[in-house]
């Protein structure tokens, strides 16, 4: 297996940093800089295999909406093991697919896992047992956030789950500082400069907007689901199981 590139994207000056988009070039280095980047990553792709051990049903669907490079879909696929059910993994860059395609190619599951090339709003959500929104909910408008919520409770069969991890913000404007500060204590720990975690900051500003714990649960109730908890939190990072 080869080693993912090290992620050096912002390590020198850049005279205007542009909007964060996942093209080629964050495709060749995502594996390194989500893992550098977001606190747990790897504990969050360990539990959704053990909860797709425990949600998937037979002859059903499981969906990564927002694949990039297919993490959270190769951790659907070895919780599935041998139960019949498919992956659906959806995403919108087609830089992130094509890699995609080749890690799935060299991986040992047998689950099937269907790559589309497409806009999560535009996808319906049918006969699923698990879905999962990791770290991709952030990246939408905030406004078209509930609608896609609420197709993906319309999609999902009784006793299903919805995966939903985000980066959060807090009311409080001490907890703000905090989380951020640690944050960014977490990024250094992993290697970066204080000019990339900067400019990755600026990059981001427009394109992802967090938000609070509290309005992640409310909009999980008012899209139909009945239920909502946080299983984990490492600082700013959450991921919460919402039940059907």
């Amino acid at each position: 297996m080869t080693t993912p590139s090290r992620d050096t994207l912002y390590a020198v000056p850049i005279t205007a940093v542009a909007d964060f988009c996942f093209d080629e070039k964050v495709a060749e280095v995502f594996p390194d800089m989500i893992q550098r980047s977001v606190p747990g990553y790897g504990t969050i792709l360990s539990a959704i295999s053990l909860l797709a051990t425990r949600f998937a049903q037979p002859d059903s669907h499981c969906y990564d909406l927002g694949c990039s490079l297919g993490g959270a879909s190769l951790a659907l696929r070895h919780g599935i093991g041998q139960t019949p059910c498919r992956i659906i993994a959806v995403d919108n860059s087609p830089a992130m697919l094509r890699r995609c395609q080749s890690l799935i190619a060299r991986d040992d599951g047998t689950a099937p896992i269907d790559l589309i090339c497409a806009d999560i709003r535009d996808i319906t959500v049918v006969d699923a047992s698990l879905v999962v929104l990791n770290f991709t909910l952030q990246f939408l408008p905030p406004p078209d956030r509930l609608p896609l919520l609420r197709r993906v409770y319309r999609g999902l069969k009784p006793g299903s789950a919805l995966i939903l991890s985000e980066k959060l913000a807090f009311t409080d404007s001490r907890q703000q500082a905090l989380h951020i500060d640690m944050h960014h204590a977490f990024k250094r720990a992993q290697g970066y400069s204080d000019l990339e975690i900067s400019q990755k900051r600026s990059a981001l500003e427009n394109v992802m907007i967090p938000e609070t714990l509290e309005l992640h649960r409310a909009r999980l109730t008012e899209a139909g689901f009945a239920s909502s908890e946080t299983w984990f939190q490492y600082f700013n990072f959450a991921s919460l199981i919402a039940l059907k």
